[in-house]
């Protein structure tokens, strides 16, 4: 099976590499024809393409990428031409019959450039495009349905994000700027983005899935990013909205346990002996505070509003989200100021301040130093001291800029994260040896 059937220099394919690919471009040729032609049975429609013939423009895209390389790329242009003339053909006489709809053809075309793919030995992007296609395809109806549920703000609100994601996001510069140099605007339009993107991903998850489900589910999701900015987005929400405050203190809390997650991902990938000294206070605070977490669910659940009578709010709040790009860059630059004064005497300082903006950076940054700078001990009291921070930040936070409601939730929760932390500290710093 490996001797080779084709070698013109530049090309070469074996018998066994032939009827491998000649198999998988059958296959998506029969599966991306199998849904096209049940959708057109479901419809009700008498359609030009089925199984056979998108199996065939499969095959006939995987002969013409052997064609190519056999004569010359004119002779695929060709080929493709006059598939594209077929199926236009096709599409006319359909259009005629009152089916004016592109899909089946545009499918067929794409499962020609498929089975070209196939020929040329990128089988993993042929099938992973082929899974997309299937996809989209079989979500017609659900797609239909989910289009006719937009309001005219929720998609005004969705271009406004895709503009600042896209056309102003990408262009600001990367260079330092104001007191230390410690200013970047593209990671300050970062910070915005993200704080917007999760209170834009809030309303679309508790609009899909309730106010209970969907904001927690936001919670969790947006804790693996920034448990600070799910705290700011949810707790102006509840001011707004104060029957809210159960789920949205739920969001918030579950959030916030996260984090210990992702300090024991940075320092396990930079530092195994870090990983291994913070392994057991991590998950310590992580059950107290998921413990918390479903305390403060499973109260609140029997409170909330049904999901019909949830008040669903702006889909995008950029003031809000500015406001806290703001409040970063202060906090950064209280940071580097101790960074830049204290030295390495000031790494604790310097850590409590750094957990007022991003744990990650500097689990990061403290696992690394870690390797050659600083104690084992040493490090684990710094990022330790950056959750403690991290926490009662976030407590502040949600105290100040929510409602009554949430501020009593929030007391219970990040009281008892708090305490949890504090005692594990405590424990580290009587325990001889231990710093």
């Amino acid at each position: 099976m490996n001797e080779l059937l084709l070698d013109t220099g530049t090309y070469s394919l074996s018998y066994g590499d032939f009827f491998i690919r000649l198999l998988v471009s059958l296959g998506i040729g029969m599966v991306i024809g199998l849904e096209r032609q049940y959708a057109a049975m479901k419809e009700g429609v008498q359609g030009y393409f089925g199984i056979r013939t998108f199996t065939f423009f499969s095959l006939l895209g995987n002969l013409s990428g052997i064609v190519c390389f056999l004569f010359s790329p004119w002779a695929f242009i060709a080929i493709f031409l006059g598939t594209i003339s077929l199926t236009s053909a096709a599409y006319w006489q359909a259009a005629l019959q009152g089916d004016r709809g592109l899909t089946t053809e545009l499918s067929a075309l794409l499962t020609f450039v498929l089975g070209s793919l196939v020929s040329y030995g990128l089988i993993s992007i042929s099938l992973v495009i082929t899974v997309v296609v299937l996809v989209f395809l079989s979500s017609k109806f659900r797609l239909r349905t989910f289009v006719g549920k937009i309001t005219t703000e929720e998609l005004y609100a969705f271009i406004r994000f895709v503009i600042l994601a896209l056309l102003i996001f990408p262009f600001l510069p990367d260079t330092p700027f104001g007191p230390y140099q410690a200013l970047y605007p593209q990671e300050i339009g970062w910070v915005i983005l993200l704080t917007s993107g999760l209170g834009f991903l809030g309303y679309i998850l508790t609009k899909t899935f309730g106010g209970h489900k969907g904001i927690l589910l936001t919670g969790l999701l947006g804790g693996l990013v920034s448990s600070t900015a799910i705290t700011w987005v949810f707790a102006k929400k509840s001011k707004d909205n104060p029957s809210m405050s159960s789920p949205y203190a739920t969001a918030i809390l579950g959030a916030s346990s996260m984090i210990y997650l992702r300090v024991l991902f940075w320092t396990g990938l930079f530092q195994g002996a870090l990983f291994r000294d913070l392994l057991l206070p991590a998950l310590v605070l992580f059950v107290v505070s998921t413990i918390v977490t479903f305390f403060t669910y499973t109260k609140g659940k029997n409170q909330l509003p049904s999901s019909e009578e949830v008040p669903l709010q702006k889909p995008l709040d950029l003031r809000s989200a500015f406001l806290f790009g703001v409040l970063y860059s202060v906090i950064l630059l209280l940071v580097t100021y101790a960074n830049k004064n204290l030295g390495h005497q000031g790494t604790l300082v310097s850590s409590t301040l750094a957990g007022f903006t991003d744990i990650d950076a500097l689990s990061i940054s403290i696992a690394k130093l870690s390797v050659n700078t600083l104690s084992i001990p040493l490090a684990t009291l710094a990022i330790l001291l950056a959750c403690l921070s991290n926490t009662v930040i976030k407590w502040a936070l949600g105290s100040y800029w929510g409602s009554p409601k949430l501020r009593s939730h929030l007391l219970k929760g990040f009281g008892m994260s708090t305490a949890a932390c504090l005692l594990i500290l405590l424990y580290f710093l009587l325990t001889p040896g231990e710093v």
